[in-house]
């Protein structure tokens, strides 16, 4: 499996991608700024300026069933911001 698990296409990343040229990634909690970087601009053809990551804790959740309460955590994950160079752009829809 490859260090990036999935883009983040939510609003607000959209819209950083169009104004800010910022785009989101889900990637491997082990992955360092270098390989996300290289990761991206051969996936996706573009120069990287920057990577921000951010390891998310996964909360604690229960919930009240018939069983009674189910109890459980959500995923540990690690985020990228990418921020690319000049006027690259990435589009997630192109291969739909």
């Amino acid at each position: 499996m490859g260090i990036i698990i999935k883009p983040i296409v939510t609003e607000k990343m959209t819209a950083q991608g169009e104004k800010l040229n910022r785009y989101g990634f889900i990637v491997d909690r082990s992955a360092n700024k270098l390989q996300i970087k290289a990761e991206v601009e051969s996936l996706y053809n573009v120069t990287v300026a920057s990577v921000n990551t951010m390891n998310y804790h996964g909360k604690r959740k229960a919930r009240y069933t018939k069983a009674g309460l189910l109890r459980g955590r959500a995923n540990h994950f690690k985020k990228a911001v990418v921020v690319l160079a000049g006027e690259d752009k990435i589009d997630f829809y192109a291969n739909i």
